[in-house]
């Protein structure tokens, strides 16, 4: 009856609480919450005793008493909306350690493991979004608390699983039913292709040097509407998001009626992050389900396969290396000597992958994916 707004926003952010996994050990990489992308396992402990639950219940609600009543709306912004819905920097103090039982975690920790990672062991495991307002900037005082502000960093496993190889004949000839289209369109100009040079190909050599990158969205074998050019330094890329801006994908007009496609189309959901930093450009996963990427900088140099990466939501990787592809355009490259602007290109599929023990052998199976063209430097 005499309830305040600042408990009952206190008891809304308790009430939506990252979940801990049930009873047992659980491997994080199947749920949409954790796991990493082509590492190693991460284990969760099971459902946490009365005593610790109730500790961990006073000791969150004793720290989001003392945050601005301001600062609490925004956060429950973000945890209500799995990070939809664009938020503000939760700035609080960095130094402040908290302890937990025999255990002690610095501020942030906690919150993130309370928000968003129950299984988070160190800050060292993620990586900042280009999305957080004091991204690079040096403030010793003060760090942003948004657990939205943060993603999972994966970890690439070596050797790969068999799973993310695929066989190099995926190089069909240009009468393939595979091989990629033979022209490019994007804002309002046409530019013809030779028989057998892909989007990306076509787009190098139209000497366009306007934007960074463009992105094409594909149903299968089909590209569904134009060529998407990214100037700005991060893009979202999605299907239904409530206030996005950026490549809506549920815009896009489609004759597809593949109850496979539709299906996936909605799982897509929030879709992906592109940000383009200063070591690179890295893919965010804010969707629900696992994505799946083919990107040549991403490999051993010496391979002569390409590998299909899984990362799963809430991760982050660095999808392309600007410098490293330079090094990759090798005259001897097999795989390069073929398709030359291979090297600029990453793959990305949605909910589905594709590879030697998938059913689908190539992307051009998959149901909704995308191809993502780098502009050489």
């Amino acid at each position: 009856m005499f309830r305040t707004k600042r408990t009952g926003l206190v008891r809304r952010l308790w009430r939506s609480r990252a979940p801990v996994e049930g009873d047992g050990e659980t491997d994080t990489r199947t749920h949409g919450s954790g796991g990493c992308c082509m590492g190693k396992s991460t284990k969760v402990t099971g459902k946490t005793s009365a005593g610790t639950e109730a500790e961990l219940k006073a000791l969150t609600h004793s720290i989001l008493k003392k945050i601005k009543e301001k600062q609490l709306e925004g956060l429950l912004q973000a945890v209500e909306s799995k990070g939809g819905a664009r938020s503000p920097c939760l700035l609080l103090p960095s130094k402040v350690d908290t302890k937990l039982g025999q255990q002690s975690y610095s501020l942030p920790l906690l919150l993130y493991k309370v928000f968003r990672w129950p299984d988070l062991r160190h800050c060292s495991e993620l990586k900042r979004l280009s999305c957080c307002e004091s991204y690079g900037k040096i403030n010793p005082e003060l760090v942003c608390c948004n657990p939205h502000h943060m993603s999972r960093l994966c970890e690439l496993e070596s050797p790969p699983p068999p799973y993310s190889r695929y066989p190099m004949d995926f190089l069909k000839p240009p009468d393939s039913p595979d091989s990629g289209p033979s022209s490019t369109d994007t804002e309002g100009t046409t530019y013809s292709a030779p028989v057998g040079l892909s989007d990306s190909q076509a787009l190098q050599e139209s000497g366009d040097r306007s934007h960074w990158c463009v992105v094409a969205y594909w149903e299968e074998k089909t590209r569904v509407g134009r060529l998407y050019s990214v100037q700005e330094p991060s893009l979202d890329i999605f299907y239904d998001l409530p206030q996005g801006n950026g490549f809506c994908l549920g815009q896009l007009s489609s004759d597809n009626k593949s109850p496979l496609v539709q299906m996936v189309r909605t799982k897509i959901g929030y879709g992906i992050q592109l940000s383009r930093e200063h070591d690179g450009v890295w893919v965010y996963n804010r969707s629900c389900y696992p994505i799946f990427i083919k990107s040549a900088t991403l490999d051993n140099p010496d391979s002569r396969t390409l590998l299909v990466h899984k990362v799963f939501p809430g991760f982050s990787i660095k999808a392309f290396d600007f410098e490293k592809a330079d090094s990759l355009q090798r005259p001897n490259d097999h795989e390069f000597t073929q398709q030359p602007r291979t090297g600029f290109t990453v793959q990305i599929s949605f909910v589905k992958g594709w590879g030697q023990c998938y059913t689908r052998q190539f992307i051009s199976s998959c149901p909704c994916w995308l191809e993502v063209i780098f502009n050489n430097r």
